[in-house]
Order: C-alpha cells, then sequence, then structure tokens
C-alpha cells in the first residue's frame, strides 16, 4: 500500500526545491554583467528530477519555465553525465526558444546510498538537474540584438545545438571562444555566460546539501509526491469547469512583411478534469519570425493553467511542476504559426505569439468562466532592440529591454497600469543603468493616460517611453496591438491600440509599423505608447 504523503513533508521539501531555483537566480542577478539580466532580471531557474521532470521553478518568467522541460529533454542524449559538466544550448528546434534565451543544464551527483547499490559508482548517483534559461542582450545575427524580422534562422543569430560547455569542470574553450567571437560586445556576453555557470554551481551544491541532509531515497519519493500533489489539484480544479468544447480566434496585427493578419484559433474540450487544446485552424507558418516552436505554445497554455489554479481556493499554493501539466495534452498542426520547422525564424513567436495564444485561451475559458477570466491585457511585449558602436568606450553596443501595458480589468476589479502582463514577467531597465551603459537619454517614462478600456472595471493604461540617441544606432521592433485592440469582456471597451513614433532631430515625425528595423542618428528620438487593457462589464 503506497504511503500516504504528508501535508507538512510536501510543503518543506517543495520549499526545499524551490529555494535551490530562487538561490541560482539570485546568484545570476548578482554576478551577470548586462541590465538585461541584472536589471531586468530576464531569466528563469528550475530544478528536475532524474527523468527530466520539473521538480520545482523559481517565480521568473513564464514563457521560459514552461518550456525549459524540452531542453533538458535535449540535453539528455549527451548521457553520460558526469560531475562539472555543464550542457548549453539555444536552437529552438532542439529544446530552446528564441536564440537570445540561452538554457543551461547541469547534472547534480550525491554519494550514493550504499556501495552495494553500484548506481554511478566511482561518481555518485544523479540526483536530478538543475537549468537555467538568461535571454542575452545579443546572440549574433542580422541585426543588434538579435530579435530582426528575420527570414530564415540563421540570420537571428548563432544557434547552439545541445553541447558540453563544461565536461568533468573543465570549460570547452574552443566552443566558448567560437560563441563569443560571433556575439556583439563579446566582454558582457562573457560575464552574462560566467554568471549563468556559476548558478549552476551554487544550484548543484544546494540540491546536494539536501540529499545529504534527508537522504537519496526520501528526496526521490518527496519529488514524486509534490509532482504528484499538484496533478491531483489540477485534476480538481479543472474538473469545476463544466465539461464541454470552447473555442476563440484572435489575430496578430501582421507578420511584419504582409499587412495579412495572423489567425491564432483555439478549441478547448474540458473533459472530467482533463484540458485538450487543439490549435488547428491557425494561420499556416509564416516567413517571419512570428512563429513559435511548440514549446512555446505549450508553455503559454500551461502558464494560463497555472492562473486558473490561482483561483480556485485552496488551489493558490500548488507548486508549479510537471503534475500540473499532465492533464493538458494538444494537438498542434505541424508547419503552422503554433508548430512551426526549420528553418523558419521565431524570435517574435516567443515573445509576442506567446502571448496572443495567452489571449485566444483566456477568451475561450471566458465562454463558461465568465467570472473568473479578465479582459485582454496589452497582448505585446514591445520588444526593443538598439544596437551599434559605442565611440565613447570604444565597443559594439547592444540593448534590449520589454515595455509593460495595461493589465486587462477583471470581474471584480480594475485592470493594473503599466505593468508587464502574461507571458513577460520581467522588470524595467532603471533611467540611470540605462544612461550609464549606453548612450542613450530617456526623456519620458509615464502612464499613458486613458489608455485603458472602460467598464464597470476599467482596463489598466498603457506607457509612453521615449529615447533620445547620442549615437548612431540600429533600432528593431517587434510590437503587437498597433491596429487589433485588446478586447474588453462582459459589455467592457477595449484598450487603445500601441504606436510607435520616431521624430528625428530634423523635426519630421514618423509613425513605424509594428515590426521593422530603422537607422537612427544622434538628436532623433524614439516614442512607445504601449496599449492599455480591456475593460470588464457595462460601464455604469
Amino acid at each position: 500500500m503506497a504511503r500516504r504523503p504528508d501535508p507538512a513533508e510536501l510543503a518543506i521539501f517543495n520549499a526545499l526545491f524551490a529555494s535551490v531555483a530562487e538561490e541560482m537566480g539570485v546568484t545570476l542577478r548578482r554576478t551577470a554583467h548586462s541590465p538585461n539580466i541584472k536589471e531586468r532580471r530576464d531569466y528563469s531557474c528550475a530544478v528536475f528530477d532524474r527523468q527530466g521532470r520539473l521538480v520545482a521553478q523559481a517565480a521568473h518568467i513564464p514563457v521560459h519555465l514552461g518550456a525549459m522541460p524540452t531542453s533538458v529533454a535535449a540535453a539528455m542524449p549527451l548521457a553520460p553525465f558526469r560531475p562539472g559538466d555543464l550542457v548549453i544550448l539555444n536552437d529552438p528546434y532542439l529544446g530552446g526558444t528564441h536564440l537570445p534565451d540561452i538554457t543551461m543544464v547541469s547534472p547534480v551527483f550525491v554519494k550514493p546510498p550504499s556501495p552495494s547499490k553500484g548506481e554511478g559508482r566511482g561518481k555518485g548517483a544523479l540526483a536530478g538537474f538543475v537549468a537555467s534559461r538568461a535571454h542575452h542582450a545579443d546572440v549574433g545575427g542580422m541585426s543588434p540584438g538579435s530579435m530582426p524580422l528575420a527570414e530564415e534562422l540563421l540570420q537571428e543569430g548563432i544557434v547552439i545545438p545541445p553541447l558540453k560547455l563544461y565536461e568533468r569542470g573543465r570549460l570547452n574553450r574552443a566552443v566558448y571562444d567560437l560563441l563569443l567571437r560571433n556575439m556583439r560586445n563579446p566582454e558582457e556576453r562573457k560575464g552574462d555566460l560566467d554568471a549563468q555557470a556559476a548558478a549552476h554551481r551554487i544550484g548543484e551544491a544546494r540540491f546536494a546539501e539536501i540529499v545529504e541532509r534527508y537522504g537519496l531515497t526520501q528526496v526521490r519519493r518527496q519529488m514524486r509526491a509534490v509532482m504528484d500533489y499538484a496533478q491531483r489539484m489540477t485534476e480538481a480544479a479543472l474538473a469545476e469547469i463544466a465539461d464541454g468544447v470552447y473555442e476563440f480566434e484572435d489575430f496578430l496585427d501582421d507578420d511584419g512583411v504582409s499587412d495579412e493578419p495572423v489567425r491564432i484559433r483555439i478549441r478547448v474540450t474540458i473533459d472530467s478534469g482533463t484540458m485538450h487544446c487543439d490549435f488547428s485552424g491557425s494561420s499556416p507558418q509564416r516567413p517571419s519570425s512570428v512563429n513559435a516552436v511548440a514549446a512555446v505554445t505549450r508553455s503559454a497554455v500551461y502558464y494560463v493553467v497555472r492562473c486558473l489554479l490561482e483561483t480556485v481556493p485552496g488551489s493558490e499554493s500548488v507548486p508549479s511542476n510537471d503534475g500540473c501539466f499532465r492533464p493538458v495534452s494538444f494537438t498542434l498542426p505541424e508547419g503552422s504559426v503554433v508548430n512551426a520547422t526549420p528553418p523558419h525564424p521565431v524570435a517574435a513567436g516567443n515573445v509576442e505569439t506567446s502571448q496572443r495564444i495567452v489571449d485566444v485561451l483566456l477568451g475561450a475559458l471566458a465562454r463558461v468562466l465568465p467570472d473568473r477570466i479578465p479582459a485582454a491585457s496589452a497582448g505585446t511585449m514591445n520588444n526593443v532592440s538598439i544596437g551599434g558602436w559605442d565611440a565613447d568606450h570604444g565597443r559594439s553596443l547592444a540593448y534590449y529591454e520589454t515595455v509593460g501595458g495595461g493589465a486587462g480589468a477583471g470581474p471584480s476589479a480594475d485592470g493594473l497600469s503599466a505593468v508587464h502582463t502574461h507571458m513577460t514577467n520581467t522588470m524595467n531597465t532603471p533611467v540611470e543603468a540605462l544612461e550609464i551603459a549606453y548612450p542613450l537619454r530617456l526623456l519620458e517614462y509615464s502612464i499613458r493616460r486613458g489608455s485603458g478600456g472602460r467598464g464597470r472595471h476599467r482596463g489598466g493604461d498603457g506607457i509612453r517611453r521615449t529615447w533620445e540617441f547620442l549615437a548612431p544606432a540600429t533600432v528593431s521592433l517587434l510590437t503587437e496591438r498597433r491596429r487589433r485592440r485588446p478586447w474588453g469582456l462582459a459589455g467592457g471597451s477595449p484598450g487603445k491600440p500601441g504606436r510607435n513614433l520616431l521624430r528625428r532631430s530634423t523635426g519630421e515625425e514618423i509613425d513605424l509599423p509594428s515590426k521593422g528595423e530603422v537607422k537612427v542618428q544622434p538628436g532623433d528620438r524614439l516614442t512607445l505608447e504601449t496599449p492599455g487593457g480591456g475593460g470588464w462589464g457595462t460601464p455604469l
């Protein structure tokens, strides 16, 4: 007869496992060089069991964490592992999401329970893995920042298949030098890669300390227990939704190449505590970077499932791990914008298409849960990449940032203003840090008043942010909701669409498209006005 899990033990071990990921994140942030990681905190860390199943994660970036199990699975063929090994990868078609997100995976070995068992004799027993994913401000490619409107994957940057960057603790110097040679501002990239590796050594040590204290058998049992508990609670939450089929569709403004909207369509089947998400009818993959790989699509769906748990009393503290994913299944048409195939580019799929996938799933669930689902939020990460040559410091520069917007209003409250929503969970780059690190000046950073949709509960307002360029540069934009407004619910009005505006030093004003690249000169100014969230309920 199986031993019944003890609630206190579950809580203790879940906190222990999560603390490993949290300390990894703190180490990465404090030792990184780029503002994108140390200020914006565009990274995620997690703990896995020896089968590569997600056990615990820190409260980092949703689009990273739901997709990271695919990266761990991609690292598995490099076994056998030894203490000190560290796998690096970013290939979206081999476990990654988009090229700037570099993932590292390392095994955690501990002393075997007893010599007689012989498991891993001479190297210890494999307890599990720790993994991290960080968005590096540049990984090469055709445009600074590595977020271009590309036509094929190779134009977006250097593609790293799963390989061992460290083997038995020794750095593969040839691979390391090759990567840095193909990235802008290699000194900053070196600092960030080294910081990520340092976070792994901390994670390995903390994981091993837990095993040393409680024993490998107990730790493995508790890993299974926390995953099984999360599965039971997720099934219970889904069982509260009336069985049935619920459909919704929404669109990306365009693909950056043509003005044709990009359809994202979903058919959700709820059946006795399970959820099946069928994306048939979504647009075919496009000749631009709006394509998402399957891991990104799954990640967006898992995020919404986690949000549902937060709305069920008693489920707020359910750990986010492999168990949460088990009741969810997919139909993802190959060669579609939600399941792209090589060599299609995917930079915007990770950051923009993922946001629309969240919107369509929430829209479908609003049919059956009208008192729990909020209106659409900004629906975009408002990606800005700026690069060029910093003459003052004699180096190339690569700056990347996502800009927040308005959150959609809900059945019980107004939406928040000027926040990152859904698949992004980053901070902003502080003005002081930005102006110290780059030849840029921030002239305005304000709430875009009145951009949220009207309703019984108002949608949150977006942001107005203006950069002035102090040196020649190339600007790449990947933004959304510039044509199609974030929808309201229950009679609420949609939020205002966003706008990208370039003011030349000559006084000329240019409305920039949602996606594209532009050259700028000293004195030019770029303004992003980000979308507001939709309103909820008929205005009183």
